[in-house]
């Protein structure tokens, strides 16, 4: 039986210090089973978050709700001071803003050279031109891409395609990142690479949450992990690690 100090992490932070806060929230689909079930969850302003879990334990749902991409069934979330549940539907776009994503498939325009697929999030909230020529190169070198700028994903390896989604991810310089098993389709080396890159990212002030089955990285890196079963949190550990399936 797993102990109180494992069921929960701590009573919820303070104030300003918390940019992420879900109280009671539950989400529900068309069949009817809950994907997840009064999940109580608090994340402060610049900590770094493993979120793990057996496939169907709700860890997708949440990264989706976080994103207002779903909406809940009950339940309140406020992300960043936006309270999701009430969100008016125009605000939304600028709401994603300060939301870098990062997915395990890379999600890059193939026709674009790795300039203009970064430079993509830029334009989209009409950074101007001279903007864009300063902040694409920074955030290039970055990720240790200067030297790739005029390549075409395909002329690219697999690492170096999530390095480019990684800053386009954070070219907007976004409050949190979050990241949806980025390293799932990476080797050993660039998966250890990407996860550097998002520490770095981290001690730089951005929110990180990051769903993985990746259980050597999260043992490693020794982080807060939220651990989640069926729908709900079974553990929440400050320097934590994955814990054994049958939990």
């Amino acid at each position: 039986m797993r102990s109180e100090s494992r069921k929960r992490r701590k009573t919820k932070p303070s104030g300003d210090d918390v940019i992420i806060s879900l109280e009671n929230v539950s989400k529900a689909y068309s069949t009817g089973a809950p994907a997840l079930n009064g999940v109580d969850l608090h994340i402060k302003r610049g900590e770094f978050v493993f979120v793990v879990g057996d496939s169907g334990s709700g860890k997708s749902t949440l990264i989706r709700l976080l994103l207002r991409e779903l909406v809940a069934t009950s339940g309140y979330i406020n992300v960043m001071g936006y309270d999701l549940s009430r969100i008016r539907h125009r605000k939304i776009p600028k709401f994603r803003r300060n939301l870098g994503i990062v997915f395990q498939d890379f999600r890059l325009l193939k026709e674009l050279t790795v300039y203009d697929n970064v430079a993509f999030a830029q334009r989209v909230i009409q950074v101007s031109g001279k903007e864009i020529r300063r902040n694409v190169p920074s955030i290039l070198a970055t990720v240790g891409l200067a030297g790739k700028y005029k390549a075409k994903p395909r002329q690219l390896s697999g690492g170096e395609q999530q390095r480019v989604a990684l800053a386009r991810a954070l070219v907007n310089r976004p409050s949190i990142l979050l990241a949806d098993e980025p390293t799932g389709n990476l080797d050993p080396k660039n998966s250890w690479e990407i996860m550097k890159l998002m520490e770095k990212i981290n001690e730089n002030g951005t929110t990180v949450i990051i769903v993985t089955h990746n259980r050597e990285i999260v043992n490693t890196m020794q982080k807060r992990v939220v651990t989640m079963k069926r729908g709900v949190i079974v553990s929440d550990e400050e320097r934590g690690v994955y814990l054994d399936e049958d939990y």
